[in-house]
């Protein structure tokens, strides 16, 4: 299945994609896509109300706003550096264990939001990422259990003021969690629909120029590892999403880093996951 979230902005209704690419609303589902739902087999009850009522549930028109595909989590987890290539472009060591940061659940955000510049952002950055979706409570569990605790997969875009993230000192989280820093979606899909996840084609343009380019293939820790990983330090619960980490092409990367502004627009993707487009906009 793939679950998509739609409507005005914090007042998204539930809704699925069917197969033929058309979107539905599930509103008549009754539930909401939150942790709630996840940990008490939620996914089992849309699967059945989708395979009674999908065909016929109200279409979605063309243009209706997309939100997050999911409400918004207890937590953002993100790896950092998990691509080599990444690493060696911000001058940076290759991790020899993944590593850990959180972003604002603030910054939860919809695939096609506009995303706003913090006040005096002058090195705001893009990341595409492959999110993970937590379905069970997690707590000391192994790699081998990771897929069991799994509910899908969405496409992510990390973004990053840097000026905030490094040139001030302190922890990453200072420059990843301005509002509209976490666009998610356009769906969820669930684990069944991408069983190829650690080989998935990622892109991402700025202005319709290839900025990146790579495979979620090339991560240093893979998905499961990942996921086994962070259930050592904070129990994962339902709902929770991992963001996996973005390969190299950012602007940070650049030998002249040519940062986001006003006016700009990026546009990403990964296979099976489908596609985002963010216009960047002046603080508000």
């Amino acid at each position: 299945m793939k679950l998509i979230r739609w409507g005005q902005a914090g007042s998204e209704k539930p809704g699925l994609q069917l197969a033929d690419g058309s979107r539905v609303d599930a509103a008549a589902f009754g539930e909401d896509y939150d942790e709630r739902f996840f940990e008490t087999g939620g996914l089992a009850r849309l699967f059945a109300w989708a395979k009674a009522n999908g065909a016929g549930a109200p279409k979605l028109t063309e243009g209706t706003r997309l939100g997050p595909a999911l409400a918004r989590p207890s937590k953002i987890v993100c790896i950092g550096l998990n691509y080599a290539d990444h690493a060696r472009e911000t001058k940076a060591k290759t991790p020899a264990e993944p590593v850990i940061f959180f972003k604002a659940t603030s910054a939860w955000s919809g695939p096609d939001d506009d995303v706003v510049l913090p006040r005096g952002s002058v090195k705001t950055d893009w990341e595409v990422e492959l999110a993970v979706v937590i379905g069970r409570r997690a707590r000391y569990i192994t790699e081998a259990q990771a897929l069991d605790h799994i509910a899908g997969f969405a496409l992510h875009n990390d973004y990053s003021e840097r000026t905030l993230q490094i040139d001030r000192g302190g922890q990453w989280v200072k420059g990843k969690s301005a509002d509209t820093f976490a666009p998610f979606g356009p769906f969820m899909a669930t684990t069944d629909e991408l069983p190829a996840f650690q080989k998935l084609d990622m892109w991402l343009t700025v202005n319709g120029q290839s900025r990146q380019k790579s495979t979620t293939a090339n991560m240093i820790f893979g998905v499961l590892f990942v996921v086994a990983y962070v259930s050592e330090f904070m129990t994962l619960m339902p709902g929770d999403v991992i963001s996996t980490g973005t390969p190299a092409g950012v602007a940070l990367g650049m030998e002249t880093p040519v940062y986001l502004k006003e006016g700009d627009v990026v546009e990403l993707g990964i296979e099976g996951l489908g596609q985002q487009r963010q216009r960047i906009v002046a603080p508000r």
